[in-house]
């Protein structure tokens, strides 16, 4: 299919929205209601730092609600707003936020459900409205719904378009996209719908194997075997990896996409030469401007000192995943939750550590002045993060009463 083509007809429909609906001021003196916290913006004046008690909180520098998420959030309240009686269906989560979604939940607004691996569409009727979320949708999912007459309310952030549009740069120039990305997140799957020939790989790694392919040849089976379900049908790596372009899930580790894309231009480099070098690689930056100050600001932070650090978002949210590999590897302490529910009472805390699944830490608040590190992933409000920081109060006043 001609992606671009397509999107340039759907973006002509009168069933197609992507500014919203009139209502910016009232939506957005709701979402300041329910998502802003007066005491996030005091620590923020005092120099990202707060004290009560024995306990100094050091808040990242950048942190919580990216200008592409609130966009997504907001369109979907306006939509809402501006279709009150109409059913409404998100294609996905409109963000990994557990919080955000279930208030779009409460306003009756439905999500596509996954069954069996699969999306399930026939809940979708002619002239229902659908929102498509802030990591975009496929383009198979866009002509379904386009071909179904819904009124489709576009919220995809322009960082993740942008990532569309270099994969279709590549596929014009007929280059395989090595997309550094997860290749079950929606954001990827989305670009890769777009592309032509690509290569999803996940991390440093994985895109070692794939240049040491391309300069000593391989076994292609296990090749094959090795990414299953990340690469574009009939991909053959004898022949598709001879002209490379890179691109990247945008919430993805901003220095470890800039490693996989030296690593493969200096393989290529290698293996052609210094004149034949642009005639085999491609590279564009979409690593997304807000992904990168997250990750810069948690880096500054964690060179601060601090007894432990906590890290809030959703549990299937990259970015937020990827801040917390920052503190681990500096050997902080660290602590991904998603609301302040999970702390408890006791000097207990549920947390999920990297690659596992949820488990409970007992103590996990020192005795003593201590120091907390805390950030935020991008889809992140903060009120989450002003309930999480008051329960950590809660939690050591407790222990020095006992």
């Amino acid at each position: 299919m001609d992606t671009k083509a397509f999107k340039r007809s759907l973006h002509k429909s009168g069933n197609y929205h992507r500014k919203g609906f009139g209502h910016e001021t009232e939506v957005m003196g709701t979402m300041n209601t329910e998502y802003q916290s007066s005491l996030i913006q005091q620590i923020r004046e005092n120099n990202y730092q707060w004290q009560e008690g024995n306990v100094t909180i050091k808040l990242a520098e950048s942190f919580g609600f990216c200008w592409g998420v609130e966009r997504a959030v907001a369109m979907a309240y306006e939509t809402r707003q501006h279709f009150p009686q109409e059913k409404i269906w998100i294609t996905n989560e409109i963000i990994h936020n557990p919080s955000v979604n279930q208030r779009l939940l409460e306003m009756n607004v439905g999500f596509i459900q996954v069954i069996n691996g699969s999306k399930d569409f026939s809940v979708v009727n002619t002239g229902d409205v659908v929102i498509l979320p802030a990591f975009g949708a496929s383009v198979t999912e866009m002509k379904l719904l386009n071909d179904r007459n819904c009124v489709i309310v576009d919220t995809t952030c322009p960082w993740v378009s942008k990532v569309w549009s270099s994969v279709e740069r590549h596929k014009k120039k007929e280059y395989t996209s090595i997309i550094h990305g997860k290749y079950r997140h929606e954001e990827t799957v989305a670009t890769s719908s777009f592309a032509g020939t690509y290569l999803v790989v996940l991390n440093l790694k994985e895109a070692q194997y794939v240049c040491d392919y391309i300069v000593h040849g391989g076994d292609k089976e296990e090749f094959l075997d090795k990414f299953k379900n990340a690469h574009s049908e009939g991909f053959d790596p004898d022949k598709d990896l001879v002209k490379l372009g890179v691109a990247n899930q945008t919430t993805m580790l901003k220095s470890e996409t800039e490693q996989i894309g030296k690593l493969f231009e200096s393989t290529l480099l290698k293996k052609y030469g210094p004149t034949q070098l642009n005639q085999h690689f491609m590279s564009f930056n979409t690593i997304c401007d807000a992904t990168q100050e997250r990750q810069d600001a948690m880096l500054n932070l964690v060179e601060e000192d601090v007894n432990l650090m906590v890290v809030i978002g959703g549990f299937n949210s990259s970015n937020t995943t990827h801040l917390q590999e920052i503190s681990i590897e500096r050997g902080i302490p660290s602590y991904h939750i998603d609301s302040d529910q999970r702390i408890l009472q006791g000097n207990k805390i549920e947390h999920k550590p990297l690659e596992k699944v949820i488990e409970t830490q007992e103590n996990w608040l020192p005795e003593g002045q201590i120091i907390v590190g805390v950030t935020s992933g991008a889809s992140t409000p903060d009120k989450i993060v002003e309930a999480v920081i008051e329960r950590i109060f809660e939690e050591k006043n407790a222990m020095v009463l006992v």
